[in-house]
């Protein structure tokens, strides 16, 4: 029989709740960093790719894209006609880095720069989503991309 069920089965009591549950912190706590890593760059990635897809259409930027940025928003500093293409460029590069495990530092604290505007400036109610965002990219910043990436195989402390 397996332990955790032997050990959490309705009559263990709170005794065998609190080891099933030490266990299973345990077994989390044995989670590799390049396997949270992973994690973290396909999911963020995958996010910035699919808003950067909603901006283009092949290698064109939309004319709503351009609306967007000049009505909606409202970026200080810089102007629509260079915010827009720059943010649909930076919306398909840096997660196509992040993916193949390429520059994923800098990757990472570039996607993490665009969240903090779009925080402050575009979508300050969407603070849930952006925190997930940053806690994923802060993820790879901290613990780098893992050894399933470009950067370690070409990068490695030998």
């Amino acid at each position: 029989m397996n332990d955790f069920i032997a050990t959490a089965g309705p009559s263990a009591g709170t005794g065998g709740i609190a080891a099933a549950f030490s266990k299973a912190v345990s077994l989390a706590g044995s989670i590799p960093d390049w396997a949270l890593s992973l994690v973290a760059r396909i999911g963020v990635a995958g996010v910035f790719w699919r808003s950067g897809q909603t901006k283009v259409n092949g290698f064109e930027v939309t004319d709503s894209t351009y609306y967007l940025f000049r009505e909606e928003y409202k970026l200080p500093v810089i102007p629509p006609e260079i915010a827009a293409p720059l943010a649909a460029f930076a919306e398909h590069f840096f997660p196509a880095l992040l993916i193949i495990g390429f520059a994923s530092r800098f990757s990472a604290l570039a996607l993490l720069g665009m969240t903090l505007v779009i925080q402050l400036f575009v979508y300050p109610a969407s603070w849930p989503d952006h925190a997930v965002w940053a806690a994923a990219l802060l993820v790879i910043v901290a613990r780098g991309p893992g050894f399933l990436s470009l950067d370690h195989l070409l990068f490695r402390r030998r």
